[in-house]
């Protein structure tokens, strides 16, 4: 019998569509992440002497990009224009492509800003690429494609 296998999509493949950014490749992305919390709840009037569990709000870690620092300064910009005081909140798309780098999936980030920039290590004894790094806060990610 001949199994129908699946392999899973290698995780090097990826492009970051930001809204009104072009042309900015990156080296990694995390924080996919959410979160459900669940409170204890009991009534008075529960037979049980044990406690429910009710769903609560839903939370979002933070997006983290990493790309090797270069002349583009249109991330460093956007970030600046956040610690002024003017928070530009943008869509982003976070793109997984196959091997022939067509789009297998995409999670739409909603409202996206940055809250956090960190610039590159030095060392003069290393030959590693300076790698800047950029934290997003957002309002949710939806799967645009599966």
């Amino acid at each position: 019998m001949a199994i129908d296998r699946k392999d899973p999509f290698s995780g090097y493949n990826f492009a970051i569509e930001l809204d009104g950014i072009t042309g900015t490749g990156f080296k990694e992305c995390s924080g996919l992440d959410r979160t459900q919390s669940a409170s204890d709840y009991r009534e008075g009037t529960d037979p049980t002497l044990s406690k429910r569990k009710i769903p609560g709000l839903v939370s979002w870690s933070n997006i983290t990009l990493k790309r090797g620092l270069s002349t583009d300064h249109a991330l460093w910009d956007w970030q600046q224009k956040a610690v002024s005081g003017k928070v530009d909140r943008r869509a982003i798309s976070i793109i997984l492509l196959d091997d022939t780098g067509a789009e297998r999936m995409r999670w739409n980030v909603r409202a996206a800003w940055p809250v956090k920039w960190s610039g590159p290590a030095f060392d003069a004894g290393s030959d590693a690429i300076a790698i800047e790094s950029l934290e997003l806060a957002h309002e949710g990610i939806e799967v645009a494609k599966w």
